[in-house]
């Protein structure tokens, strides 16, 4: 191998890079907080901007030239590229804990964000729709993210050594937002911060809980029923309330995702969708390939 250019790009540790060869541009960032792009052929530093966070996640759309950007706050940062200067186009965020891996879908225009609170968050950026689709299928804090556009499948890895794959291809609903209370909107009991409702009514208050189906607040005997609900998202079974449970039906509790174990903590993968390859390294230093083609087909 022979060095080509020096790139004097970070005064930290680089932690996200891309090679954008349509338009010969180096995108990267940094430990100091910086994303910066610049010319591949020239060398030369085209621009930059401030991230809130270490960015911990990097995309790009060559068609509209907008990158973007995961950090450690939890933020996703959309930025419009020019040849010297950039724009905020907007900033979303719906983790709980920092994004760990991004993956951008061109085609159907939605961008698949993971964190280390477990989750994956389907963003439809193209639909101009705010959608935002919740996927619970691991243990332990997303590491990487692929998507395989032919058959419109997400893989996802995780921590906990696990390789999800996601039919995409199905209607999914949106999780309901967390309704507030101070009685259980099921059986109107107090809960335990409601002290004038408990007085009155001479109940001993509860602890709150929410169906994670309709979103309302009820108690611990009001939700006593555990059920999955792949369509929301929820491949393991989570709390719901009692009418929820009931109304679920056996084709609605179908999994629209199928699980396998790597046998190591991953922490960066590779699909090759012409040979459905998939490539995981992890931190037990092991490199491992995957023939990927009897479940992504």
């Amino acid at each position: 191998m022979t060095p080509m250019k020096n790139y004097q790009a970070h005064q930290s540790r680089v932690t996200m890079i891309l090679f954008v060869l349509e338009l010969e541009w180096v995108l990267s960032t940094g430990q100091d907080k910086q994303f910066a792009w610049h010319c591949s052929e020239s060398g030369q530093r085209l621009g930059g901007y401030r991230t809130s966070a270490v960015a911990s996640g990097l995309q790009f759309d060559v068609e509209t030239r907008h990158v973007f950007i995961g950090d450690h706050s939890g933020q996703v940062t959309i930025l419009k590229l020019e040849q010297e200067n950039c724009t905020l186009v907007t900033t979303f965020r719906g983790h709980t804990g920092g994004v760990t891996a991004l993956c951008w879908d061109p085609v159907q225009r939605v961008l698949f964000s993971g964190s280390s609170d477990h989750s994956v968050i389907m963003w439809d950026i193209g639909g101009r729709k705010g959608t935002a689709i919740e996927l619970q299928g691991h243990n332990d804090k997303i590491q990487a993210l692929s998507y395989a556009q032919h058959t419109r499948q997400l893989i996802s890895c995780g921590s906990d050594g696990g390789i999800v794959i996601w039919n995409m291809d199905v209607e999914r609903q949106e999780t309901p937002e967390w309704l507030d209370s101070d009685s259980c909107q099921k059986c109107d009991q107090p809960f335990f911060w409601n002290f004038k409702q408990m007085w009155d009514s001479r109940k001993i208050s509860l602890r709150q809980h929410h169906c994670r189906k309709c979103g309302k607040a009820v108690c611990g005997k009001c939700s006593s029923k555990r059920s999955s609900i792949p369509l929301m998202g929820f491949e393991f079974e989570v709390r719901v309330c009692d009418s929820c449970h009931e109304a679920i039906t056996d084709e609605e509790r179908a999994p629209t995702a199928t699980f396998h174990d790597s046998k190591h903590n991953i922490v960066h993968v590779h699909f090759d969708a012409t040979r459905g390859w998939l490539l995981t390294s992890g931190t037990d230093k092991v490199i491992k390939l995957w023939d990927m083609t009897p479940v992504v087909s």
